[in-house]
């Protein structure tokens, strides 16, 4: 343990740092970090640099290179930089590279130095030119800010959506006052320096008398103030603090000097053997070179508690009991007994499983666990989730921490990041069978796991355009397969963004939902295509929505054209055009011939758009020839039938003043009875062959109705009756006229003789006529209505007159 405390170095009582590689860089530098604008991302992310010609007047016919490298030197890209000058460089939090040029335009370049988009921030950052500028993140997204020629401010709190803000004014001092930091010494003229901690909260301010001032950020605290007894602005200053802690160190770097500050007496300092570069992080500082990459942040409670000199925490006595038992030594007995003496087992497990976390070294990391396992044997419940999670957590970041991969994440870093943002990052970087292999190792769901890295890899592969489209559809479709949570059809636009439309319409065959095939043909300009993909669905929806489309692209012939060779989508059009858009059915029925149609839309336009008889008239003689010409005389005659009625019923309304036009024929020959012009009814009967048959019962029931008996009788006696004479009976009996009914019982024929004097309510001369038939339907029929005292000798009548029979 003394030895892993080496390179520990106290900063007062209270804490200690330490700093330790993380990569030897192999970068191969051409220039001197200094020569450079430098953008190191937080979180292990990569660095981008750029030679910085435009400060050399020799140099300046020289274009300079953009390189993008990962945190371990290894290069991502490499690009000439053809723009204007750059005044800052910055990375999102979405990883893209933000470069913010002198005339105030920003351009976006992805991790591999693919040009993504570029925007301005404003005219009077372009007439004023860009003094500095500062990329900075917060949780509405990355932002940038600007300092102009004029010293005026602006900023966009988030470039993904754009809303530039300018500051107010910076006053001169006769307008303003002063505000003074609490605690800052008179002689300070000026500040040479400045730095946000990573949370935003405090500030520290390197002043011209080498006193570092540190508060917060609303200048109204001081934490600590330190005499560096240096006088030489630093070239970097950030702020070195542990998460979920008081933020209480300040690192400071010079030429060759590196120094952590705080609210001690005393400092810590490092000679820098090369030019370096700060990057702040949420837990420390990252600090690499042309040769080195390395990590200083302030020791963690947990493993200060288990390794500083003489502990005696659980932590510390639990690892030496594991280490003992390993040499078989006795030891180990006495150390576990004196933990448990002091009930502090649980304690220790738990010590040794969060050092293990903040351990890069898998060495350390698995004494440590090893501790934990060997102390969880002796505790009854110990819940197990917080040692397996942390077992999954270290092998993850072992793996992104390799070489290769270059992502150096703390355990601190990791939680703040999430997994899923993580597999984003390594999505970016195309390490897809990585992603894969840690969504398979935590057992991710596949939506948020192994599909989603799937997909990004398919929209990889089509942007691949030295392979052939057959060649890459295929791949895609043997990866994928039917893998939940995989969209082809996002898989398909991508390709499509590609300028690979036939790879687009490929891969579209494999997405086995229409409604998500359809938009994208459409957007592609394959709309009949998307017709037949929509008609295979079965959503009409989706075939109306391809529909109108087309009617909007194609010219009246074509789309009409289409519509015939697909009778689903022919028919769900001539539906909306029937709602909608009348003459254009029209035109489709003239455009297929089909004078049946034709027939029928006149009629109806006769009826819902004329108001007067000339019109309507000559839309029922359109479609009378209509129907000729489909060979439909049934309903050519029809409708000549009632091109003929609707000039009889004007006349008529001319004639007799009364409303007849609309009115069917019945309805028309009922209207005349009913208004005593019977001559008019039966010569319409006449004229249209109305069967006297219907005319006796259209003239029967509009007589019942008036009430108009006398005429009823002349009118039974006219001639003998079509219908017979029951209707006559049951027309009375419906109009509560029993004495009228009875006049027609009498009359009506011997088959219907029964029913008729059982409606007038004669049970026993209809019994007499019952027996006289000999007909036992009759007398079930006469026998169902006895009822009461009144017609129980009607009933032993009818009785009487069945045993008789049965006898016989």
């Amino acid at each position: 343990m003394d030895c892993y405390t080496a390179n520990w170095n106290p900063l007062g009582d209270s804490a200690f740092y330490r700093k330790y590689e993380l990569y030897s860089m192999d970068w191969d530098l051409k220039e001197e970090l200094r020569d450079c604008l430098v953008a190191a991302a937080p979180y292990g992310g990569p660095i981008a640099l750029l030679r910085n010609p435009w400060k050399k007047e020799k140099a300046a016919s020289v274009r300079p290179v953009l390189e993008i490298y990962s945190a371990s030197g290894m290069p991502l890209a490499s690009l000439l930089w053809k723009s204007g000058p750059v005044v800052s460089l910055g990375w999102s939090a979405e990883e893209e590279l933000l470069c913010v040029q002198e005339d105030g335009a920003v351009l976006v370049y992805g991790l591999y130095g693919d040009f993504r988009r570029h925007f301005s921030m404003g005219n009077e950052v372009l007439q004023n030119r860009v003094l500095d500028a500062r990329i900075f993140h917060t949780e509405f997204g990355s932002g940038v800010a600007i300092l102009t020629g004029a010293h005026r401010f602006t900023l966009s709190a988030n470039v993904g959506d754009l809303k530039l803000r300018r500051m107010p004014e910076v006053p001169d001092h006769a307008a303003c006052s002063a505000v003074t930091p609490p605690g800052l010494a008179p002689e300070v003229n000026c500040f040479l320096q400045m730095a946000v901690s990573f949370t935003y909260r405090h500030l520290a301010l390197f002043t011209d008398t080498g006193y570092i001032w540190m508060g917060t950020a609303s200048l109204k605290e001081k934490l600590c103030e330190f005499n560096c007894n240096i006088r030489a602005p630093p070239k970097q200053m950030v702020w070195c603090s542990r998460p979920r802690s008081k933020e209480r160190a300040v690192v400071v770097a010079w030429e060759r000097r590196l120094m952590v500050v705080g609210d001690a007496p005393e400092s810590i300092q490092f000679v820098l053997d090369e030019d370096s570069y700060l990057v702040p992080e949420l837990d420390g500082v990252r600090i690499f070179s042309r040769s080195t990459h390395e990590f200083l942040h302030e020791v963690p409670v947990a493993s200060e508690e288990i390794f500083k000199i003489a502990s005696m925490a659980p932590g510390a006595l639990l690892l030496e009991a594991q280490k003992e038992y390993e040499k078989e030594s006795q030891k180990a007995d006495e150390y576990l007994r004196e933990i448990q003496e002091l009930g502090q087992l649980t304690q220790a497990v738990q010590q040794c499983i969060e050092a293990a976390g903040h351990e890069h070294w898998p060495d350390m990391q698995k004494s440590l666990l090893r501790a934990a396992s060997f102390g969880k044997c002796f505790l009854d419940r110990f819940p197990p989730d917080s040692f397996v999670h942390m077992c999954q957590d270290l092998r993850v970041l072992n793996a992104v921490r390799d070489y290769h991969i270059g992502i150096p994440l703390t355990y601190s870093q990791y939680k703040q990041l999430t997994i899923q943002v993580l597999l984003d990052r390594l999505v970016l970087r195309r390490l897809y069978p990585l992603a894969i292999q840690i969504c398979e190792y935590l057992r991710l769901p596949e939506v948020q796991g192994v599909s989603r890295i799937l997909a990004h890899w398919a929209c990889y592969k089509v942007q691949q355009k030295d392979v052939s489209d057959e060649d890459v559809a295929r791949a895609i479709n043997q990866k994928l397969g039917d893998t939940p949570g995989v969209s082809y059809s996002d898989i398909a636009a991508r390709a499509y963004g590609c300028g690979r439309t036939e790879l687009a319409i490929k891969l579209l065959e494999y997405e086995p939902r229409s409604g998500e095939q359809v938009p994208l043909l459409l957007k592609m300009k394959r709309s009949k295509l998307a017709l037949s993909k929509a008609i295979e669905s079965g959503d009409t929806d989706l075939v109306f929505t391809v529909l109108l489309h087309l009617k909007n692209e194609l010219n009246r012939g074509d789309f009409f054209m289409t519509l015939r060779n697909q009778p689903m989508a022919l028919s769900l059009y001539r539906q909306f055009c029937k709602h909608q858009e009348l003459e254009t059915l029209k035109d489709l029925y003239n455009q297929d011939d089909n004078h049946q149609e034709l027939g029928s839309f006149h009629i109806r336009a006769s009826y819902a758009a004329e108001e007067r008889i000339e019109g309507r008239v000559a839309a029922l003689q359109t479609a009378a020839d209509a129907f000729y010409k489909a060979k439909n005389e049934f309903a050519a005659k029809a409708t000549e039938d009632q091109m003929r009625l609707l000039r009889l019923q004007r006349r008529l309304e001319d004639e007799l003043g009364s409303q007849f036009l609309d009115l069917s024929l019945h309805d028309t020959v009922t209207t005349l009875i009913l208004g005593g012009h019977n001559k008019r009814a039966e010569q319409l009967a006449r004229d249209f062959r109305i069967p006297d048959k219907r005319l006796w019962w259209l003239k029967l029931t509009a007589l019942a109705d008036l009430e108009d008996w006398e005429e009823l009788e002349k009118f039974s006696k006219s001639k003998k009756s079509p219908i017979g004479y029951l209707p006559f009976v049951e027309i009375c009996m419906k109009q509560h006229n029993k004495y009228e009914a009875k006049k027609y019982a009498s009359r009506v024929g011997p088959e219907q003789k029964v029913k008729a004097l059982l409606l007038v309510g004669d049970v026993a001369q209809a019994a007499d006529v019952a027996i006289e038939h000999r007909n036992e339907a009759e007398l079930s029929l006469v026998l169902s209505h006895c009822t009461g005292a009144t017609d129980g000798a009607t009933a032993e009548k009818i009785q009487r007159a069945r045993a008789q029979a049965q006898k016989k």
